[in-house]
């Protein structure tokens, strides 16, 4: 059998070089509702858009800032891309400067969900691929949010809008009492009921506590959720074997995006298929820090036809007997014959 879901119709990377001028950027393949920028020769923060918050506001991964608005840095999200401002700024269309996108499809800026205690400002959610962006306000009370998915989400991040905080993110692997933040290199935190409420999510909502990170009243944040679809995404844990020659993990398709975090202290790392386009992949960013591209063999990975492979010793990715958790998403899903997977390339 086939997968339904065309992988290229909600998810892609682009790489572009930044012109200092109006930079439209197509082939894309959809209308974005999600943009995450990284300046890939220079220490400059990743930025994210999305299309809930409107355009001129900027988040950053790399740091626990407060939404931050631009003027003409990012200027539309568009039917097959997005386009870029004559602002010159070196985290997007700095002239000569190499950048990389990931881009993921929504619903545009979506409606205000009912499905919670918390009525959201906006929902936008696309319930074939599985992914919805989350604007609400916070009460400072245990409540409920509707992520509009109808699907149980594996993956929430959650940040602060109006204040300085953390990326506060839950992970299906962790389970509803420990958290992880995205912008750091802390290893995985108990005392979960602040956050999560101890509560798992359902296929209509996500549980919040009472932590001012993700719930303060009156405070205004966005929430990134992700359902796995078979064929398109995928979130778990595998335990890393120091080795060289590392864990295999099976996703289900070809991967165009691996994050991936031990779940002690270490870099969250990104990889795709864009950079560079040959299998054994040692080229990386860290989405918690501002650092430029690098490459280094003990943070290797194999991105093969039916999951991915480690191929490095860094403990960050592959350290001996660590639990590391890893969100995926696919380039082309693995295709089978009555149930009967594939082979790997």
């Amino acid at each position: 059998m086939a997968y339904s879901i065309n992988s290229k119709d909600y998810f892609n990377t682009k790489l572009y070089t930044g012109n200092g001028s109006t930079n439209a950027q197509t082939g894309i393949g959809f209308l974005p509702s999600w943009t995450w920028i990284k300046n890939r020769g220079d220490t400059h923060a990743h930025v994210l858009v999305d299309a809930v918050r409107g355009v001129t506001k900027e988040l950053r991964s790399s740091g626990d800032n407060a939404e931050i608005t631009t003027t003409n840095s990012f200027t539309s999200f568009d039917s097959d891309g997005f386009t870029l401002g004559a602002d010159s700024t070196d985290s997007y269309n700095k002239n000569s400067n190499n950048y990389v996108s990931w881009n993921w499809k929504a619903n545009g800026q979506g409606s205000s969900n009912t499905d919670g205690s918390i009525n959201t400002t906006y929902t936008s959610a696309d319930t074939t691929s599985g992914f919805s962006i989350v604007k609400y306000t916070g009460t400072g009370s245990n409540a409920t949010v509707g992520t509009g998915l109808n699907a149980v989400p594996k993956m929430i991040i959650v940040k602060c809008l109006d204040q300085t905080h953390w990326w506060f993110t839950y992970h299906v692997s962790l389970g509803n009492t420990k958290h992880i933040t995205l912008n750091t290199t802390n290893a995985v935190s108990g005392a979960s009921a602040v956050y999560w409420n101890n509560t798992t999510p359902t296929s209509s909502v996500f549980s919040i506590g009472t932590d001012t990170g993700v719930n303060q009243s009156g405070q205004d944040y966005i929430a990134y959720c992700f359902a796995e679809k078979q064929g398109f995404s995928k979130f778990g844990s595998y335990t890393g074997n120091g080795n060289a020659d590392g864990t295999f993990v099976y996703t289900g398709f070809k991967p165009a995006f691996v994050l991936v975090k031990e779940t002690g202290t270490g870099n969250w790392i990104i990889k795709d298929n864009k950079r560079p386009i040959y299998n054994q992949n040692d080229t990386y960013l860290f989405a918690n820090t501002a650092d430029a591209e690098s490459s280094a063999s003990v943070l290797g990975m194999d991105l093969l036809s039916n999951g991915f492979k480690l191929r490095g010793t860094a403990g960050d990715m592959n350290g001996s007997a660590t639990e590391i958790i890893y969100m995926a998403f696919a380039d082309e899903p693995l295709v089978s014959t009555n149930g009967v997977p594939a082979t790997a390339r």
